[in-house]
């Protein structure tokens, strides 16, 4: 889930010095390939799925439900907000529940809101080029929190950008493929990226200057194009992420702020 956090905030601040103003749709799959593990969701998944568990869970359910409960959780939407997630995934999906099964990019005035749907991570991505600072929102919860503040611990990952010789269609525009090996405390990982120059007034390369989570410096200033497909390998899973369609359309300047009534929270990509 660590290296899906890292892909996806490379994608929430794709709008720098850009005058693209539209939205991309991706699909997100991923596969646990590392048996360990996958025995080990297998048998999370199994005790989930167990009569008592089931039981406990719909105790909970109705716990809930009851006024005194409801009051507490109302208090504090972002637990609420939690709960419910929880709630949701035992009732249905499994442990696959947890991963992304989407995301849509909005881009309008050199800001972004992405909005991730299914698993863990689901919310909203806002960057604000303004402010150079990327939010989490939980509309849901009404909170927000602050992504990214550089610790200035960035050497802890080390990144090789190499182009091959192949290429690819994706979402009708044609891509040329990267590879780009991560090596970041002793583990090691592969990334494939199919980016595209087709799609004007997007500079990818602004990224360069941002910095990740605890400090990690964004890579992508040596891929020449807009991504529109990403097949991650790590030792557990495999994950590809695909743009299914880039759409050049008029979006409503209300989409890309904070509202006033939200409120702020330590959330746990925040970097506060």
């Amino acid at each position: 889930m660590k290296y899906l956090t890292l892909i996806l905030f490379c994608l929430s601040g794709i709008a720098s010095a850009q005058q693209f103003e539209g939205t991309i749709t991706w699909t997100i799959n991923a596969k646990i390939t590392d048996p360990k593990m996958k025995a080990q969701m297998e048998e999370a998944e199994k005790r989930m799925n167990d009569p008592e568990m089931q039981a406990q869970m719909k105790q909970m359910q109705e716990q809930m439900n009851n006024p005194q409960m409801k009051a507490m959780m109302e208090s504090n939407p972002q637990m609420k907000a939690q709960m419910e997630k929880i709630m949701s995934m035992s009732n249905g999906g499994g442990m696959e529940s947890m991963i992304p099964k989407s995301m849509v990019i909005k881009v309008k005035n050199d800001n972004t809101l992405s909005v991730i749907e299914g698993g863990m991570m689901s919310g909203e991505v806002l960057y604000l080029k303004d402010k150079g600072t990327s939010y989490h929102i939980d509309r849901e919860a009404q909170t927000y929190s602050i992504l990214g503040k550089d610790n200035g611990d960035a050497s802890k990952m080390n990144a090789k950008v190499s182009k091959t010789g192949e290429s690819a269609k994706v979402a009708a525009y044609t891509c040329q493929k990267y590879k780009i090996e991560i090596t970041e405390q002793g583990k090691s990982m592969t990334q494939y990226v199919w980016a595209t120059t087709e799609i004007k007034g997007i500079d990818l390369k602004g990224l360069a200057n941002q910095k990740m989570n605890g400090g990690r410096s964004v890579f992508y200033s040596e891929i020449d194009g807009v991504p529109l497909k990403m097949e991650m390998t790590t030792p557990e899973m495999v994950m590809t992420m695909e743009a299914k369609e880039v759409k050049k359309e008029s979006l409503s300047a209300s989409q890309f702020i904070i509202p006033s009534n939200f409120k702020e929270v330590k959330g746990m990509m925040s970097g506060n």
